[in-house]
């Protein structure tokens, strides 16, 4: 079964761009393939802007959240597995939606979707 975490992001995502509202994602920096800038986390948390003027190709998928921003000036590609997020908030008043803490993937476990390279299509003529 898919997981629902991706859709529940998208949409208070939107419903807080929507309010006018700047979105935030708080995220387990230590989850597996969260690849944040270290040095902003605190307490193995890292909570980060999403507005879409702070942020640059924003792209939340069901396998990977990625987006480029800019922390002390110097431009950094963000992403994340949508199970590293913690919480979906507006900075003006908290709004939002907290989440679970989920299990770390076993070792067996497959990248996200994003770092796998793509299959091409096929088409094949039916008679």
């Amino acid at each position: 079964m898919i997981s629902n975490r991706p859709y529940l992001i998208r949409a208070i995502y939107q419903w807080i761009v929507d309010n006018d509202w700047t979105p935030h994602f708080q995220v387990d920096a230590n989850y597996p393939f969260a690849d944040v800038p270290q040095e902003f986390v605190n307490e193995g948390v890292i909570v980060l802007n999403a507005s879409p003027t702070a942020v640059q190709a924003l792209d939340i998928s069901n396998d990977v959240i990625g987006f480029r921003a800019r922390f002390q000036g110097v431009e950094r590609k963000i992403s994340f597995p949508p199970q590293a997020v913690l919480a979906v908030f507006a900075r003006e008043n908290g709004q939002g939606m907290p989440f679970p803490p989920e299990p770390y993937p076993t070792e067996d476990s497959p990248p996200p979707e994003s770092d796998k390279p793509k299959k091409r299509a096929k088409l094949t003529v039916v008679k």
